[in-house]
């Protein structure tokens, strides 16, 4: 499949243990050894990435893949590592305050596969559960590691898995307590939540769920793009959408995602090796 986990359980787990025993800056380095093994045999990673850099008008070079995979590993380890030891990460805003408060009176919170998106749910400031939807489709080893992490953290799952009826219901209810309800922007599980839409020049296939689902229920939409900017350390940029009622759906979804698709692709712009699709995005 094209949105295949990436990577493996048997190294996360290793540095994982390694941190519990040697702290982080070991693992952190660690990953320059671990990421050129990654460098050397994940030829279908290369090949993806050769095809994004070409969107981007950038001379696809090994220094710029290795630099790659090297913060992918980073933002990859940080995912778990955040989970128990979130106080020593920091998240910085231009202005904290605002999407707080926007998050604290229910929205869609629109991640993308970029940066630190995994690590940063750890770290909300959010008075009321966030309902992170998504398929679980981790590898075994590493949902075990997942699940063996205790945490405080005050997110919930909602499995895409369990039925379209199911996830629908739980949403609705989620909003309806003025929850946070998280959702990928730039893939979907379901071929009829897909829309193709111009991205980097070419036409690629993103989510229309989390417009069609501010569209109904009068919720704001707050875009996060999570950068890795320096050990243990990210950069929260993000933009509001209010979804244009006076509209027609169709007609809203699709201006709400042009207003997504400029601010992700002006990031990507300036931090492209920090994009997490490892896949043809732009696949016919």
């Amino acid at each position: 499949m094209r949105t295949q986990q990436r990577g493996s359980g048997w190294s996360i787990k290793l540095a994982f243990n390694l941190y519990k025993i040697l702290g982080y800056k070991f693992i952190y380095y660690l990953m320059y050894p671990v990421t050129f093994f990654y460098f050397i045999f994940a030829s279908n990673v290369k090949d993806a990435l050769k095809i994004y850099y070409k969107h981007l008008n950038i001379k696809f070079t090994n220094k710029i893949y290795y630099e790659h995979l090297r913060l992918f590993a980073i933002c990859m380890i940080d995912r778990f590592i955040s989970k128990i030891d979130i106080q020593n990460y920091t998240f910085k805003f231009d202005d904290e305050d605002t999407p707080t408060a926007i998050l604290n009176d229910g929205a869609i919170l629109l991640f993308s596969h970029f940066g630190g998106w995994a690590a940063s749910v750890n770290s909300a400031n959010v008075k009321n559960k966030i309902n992170v939807v998504m398929k679980e489709t981790m590898m075994g080893e590493i949902k075990e590691i997942e699940n063996s992490i205790e945490t405080k953290s005050n997110t919930h799952i909602i499995d895409l898995s369990s039925g379209t009826l199911s996830v629908s219901i739980q949403i609705a209810n989620a909003l309806l307590k003025n929850e946070v309800v998280a959702i990928m922007g730039d893939r979907s599980a379901n071929k009829k939540a897909e829309i193709e839409i111009e991205f980097l020049g070419e036409m690629a296939r993103f989510n229309k769920n989390p417009f069609q689902i501010a569209y109904k229920t009068h919720k704001p939409i707050l875009v996060y793009f999570i950068i890795l900017i320096s050990m243990q350390e990210y950069k929260i940029e993000w933009i509001k959408i209010d979804m244009d009622t006076t509209l027609t759906e169709q007609e809203a979804v699709l201006k709400g995602l042009q207003t997504y698709i400029k601010k992700y692709e002006e990031i990507i712009k300036i931090y492209p090796n920090q994009w997490l699709n490892f896949y043809d995005f732009w696949e016919k």
